[in-house]
């Protein structure tokens, strides 16, 4: 019998703490013992997206991370997304503007990929928003709005100024 391992993760700035079976994956302590139910298990297996979180800074998928490796670690989900509870980060409100969500499921996941990406690259290309978000499924959208909407949250951050800090600058794949 494997021996539950005691971890602490970071959600959204507070401190969560659980014994967890080793083999828990991160997607389900975040909804079941952190209670951050806006990311979603969509197919356990990667593919989806809908899972999608920040880990330490960085788009991951978290059906594919066991909890015990996000140990000590920051975790963003789309509940963190807002420096304001309450209020609607600008990627979260142009979704919403530019009908960039249907059912929902992917949204948080499509969200979080988009803030990753718009915290990372200036002046965004279509292409480059649609290899950002390749790794997240949409079923209902046929992903016109959802480019809309993140070529606006772009606008609207820097409006905002919530920009990407030069150092934080990376390249995306072109």
């Amino acid at each position: 019998m494997v021996e539950n391992r005691h971890i602490s993760i970071t959600v959204n700035g507070e401190r969560k703490e659980a014994d967890v079976e080793p083999r828990m994956l991160l997607v389900h302590f975040l909804r079941e013992i952190a209670g951050s139910t806006g990311t979603h298990v969509g197919c356990d297996t990667t593919n989806c997206g809908a899972c999608t979180v920040l880990l330490d800074g960085r788009a991951v998928k978290s059906c594919t991370i066991l909890a015990v490796q996000a140990d000590r670690r920051k975790i963003t989900t789309i509940e963190g997304l807002s420096k304001e509870p309450g209020k609607m980060h600008p990627v979260q409100k142009s979704f919403v503007d530019n009908h960039g969500l249907q059912c929902g499921y992917c949204t948080s996941g499509m969200i979080i990929s988009a803030y990753w990406l718009l915290k990372h690259k200036k002046n965004v290309s279509e292409q480059e928003i649609r290899e950002a978000i390749s790794g997240n499924l949409c079923r209902c959208t046929g992903y016109d709005n959802i480019i809309m909407s993140i070529k606006d949250a772009e606008k609207r951050m820097e409006e905002e100024g919530d920009t990407l800090e030069e150092e934080q600058a990376v390249t995306v794949r072109k």
